[in-house]
């Protein structure tokens, strides 16, 4: 390899990390401008406050595997598992609402929150998850 390859290789190297650590730069000044400017409860919904008419206008996406969503959910859900919401973005609305939940909203949390790190203002944690919503949801089909 000659001197001036070498350094060709050596310039695309640092333009390489220089982007990647621009790149990560700004996800994380996203994620702190997210977190600055969000409401306490933003984000999330309660069971309790899911009547008829928040069921039958909301978008359900349950991300919890496949297993788990073949052998309950609720009743017109979408099944995405919470690791792949981003890889899958262009089957989540971008309007209305969007609840997301697993068994206890924990694992839905991480994907709610980088929906909204990603600009999706309209998704929400079921707080309590599945089981909240079996044990409290103002309605149940």
């Amino acid at each position: 390899m000659t001197k001036e390859n070498t350094m060709r290789l050596l310039l695309l190297s640092w333009l390489l990390v220089r982007g990647w650590v621009q790149a990560e730069e700004a996800a994380v000044e996203a994620m702190q401008e997210y977190l600055m400017f969000s409401e306490y409860e933003a984000g999330i919904i309660l069971p309790n406050q899911i009547d008829q008419t928040v069921f039958e206008t909301a978008t359900f996406i349950d991300t919890r595997d496949a297993d788990q969503f073949d052998a309950a959910h609720i009743p017109t859900a979408i099944n995405i598992e919470w690791r792949e919401v981003l890889d899958r973005i262009d089957e989540i609305p971008e309007s209305g609402l969007t609840i997301l939940y697993c068994n206890t909203g924990s694992l839905s949390a991480q994907a709610v929150f980088a929906l909204r790190v990603a600009g999706r203002d309209n998704v929400v944690v079921l707080q309590s998850g599945f089981t909240g919503w079996q044990e409290t949801a103002a309605y149940k089909p």
